[in-house]
């Protein structure tokens, strides 16, 4: 089981070899420009991932300019790693909308807030009861019901 941490490759190995774990084949894998992960993809995975990085680039602010809110996003540039990855399948939307719905379902996770987490422990059990809600008990409206029970893990809520 991978541990919280940072973005740092111990973190991104325990991550990786959990991933790695957890799936039977050939996978696609897309990243942002993070460098840790051009090394842990090709170590965990070897040959057996297709793998592309997506690095956004963004606006430069104005001089004097200061800002809330992120820069703009005014392209991506893509590069093919390893294997073949199939271009349009790269992209990081899915797991950019999963951290999406977690800041909004989860206070600790938003930026400049009172819910943060004093302990470790605290918040790694908090995370967890989080997800466990969204896939077991939640109904999505695309599906009709949970995503534990569309995957047929379990067959009540």
């Amino acid at each position: 089981m991978w541990r919280l941490g940072q973005r740092d490759v111990a973190t991104a190995i325990d991550f990786a070899r959990d991933i790695e774990r957890r799936i039977k084949g050939r996978v696609q894998i897309t990243t942002d420009a993070l460098r840790i992960y051009l090394l842990v993809v090709e170590d965990v995975f070897g040959g057996k991932a297709d793998y592309a990085q997506l690095h956004k680039v963004y606006q430069a602010p104005r001089d004097g300019e200061a800002r809330y809110s992120p820069a703009k996003c005014i392209g991506c540039d893509m590069k093919e790693v390893s294997g073949r990855p199939d271009p349009k399948h790269v992209s990081t939307s899915f797991v950019e909308r999963q951290n999406w719905t977690l800041r909004t379902n989860m206070r600790r996770y938003t930026r400049l807030s009172n819910g943060f987490s004093r302990k470790l422990g605290n918040h790694a059990a908090a995370t967890a009861l989080n997800y466990f809600a969204y896939n077991f008990i939640k109904i999505h409206r695309t599906l009709r019901t949970s995503p534990a029970m569309a995957a047929g893990v379990t067959d009540r809520l």
